[in-house]
């Protein structure tokens, strides 16, 4: 991309691929160099997704709610083990009844297998719709509003 007035580079592109698989081994197939100097690749966010919370902070967890009472943490760790490596999943549960709170933290290895989760916005989790986006810290959500 360059910048329309002065047609420099404005250090950042775009590449569009046919098929979500190969944009899969695409993020794989780290470390990417041009012009020898090594490039972060991102997914990139719809127009209408860029003014959410957030939505280009680099996360590796992410929050998901509307779990139901009968889904169990392997219900959840069955699901999301397809999209990468899982380091933690927190289900969140009340201090005082030890009652499920309907909403879950999963923490990834990696920040790209959750800017692929995300993309989906709403996801199947036995049997029950479920709400998914990036876990932003109250600090990072504030920062993200202003």
């Amino acid at each position: 991309m360059r910048d329309p007035q002065t047609k420099r580079s404005r250090g950042f592109g775009f590449v569009t691929y046919s098929c979500v698989e190969e944009v899969d081994a695409a993020m794989c197939a780290q470390p990417h160099k041009i012009d020898g100097s090594v490039v972060a690749p991102k997914r990139a966010v719809s127009r209408e997704g860029s003014i959410k919370p957030g939505a280009h902070l680099t996360v590796k967890k992410i929050f998901v709610g509307g779990i139901k009472e009968d889904t169990e943490e392997y219900n959840l760790r069955d699901y999301f083990e397809k999209y990468g490596k899982i380091e933690t999943i927190e289900v969140m549960e009340d201090r005082q009844s030890g009652k499920k709170r309907g909403f879950v933290f999963v923490t990834f290895d990696d920040h790209d297998t959750v800017d692929k989760i995300v993309v989906q916005k709403y996801l199947t989790i036995n049997g029950h719709n479920c709400e998914v986006k990036k876990a932003l810290s109250k600090q990072e959500m504030q920062s993200a509003g202003s």
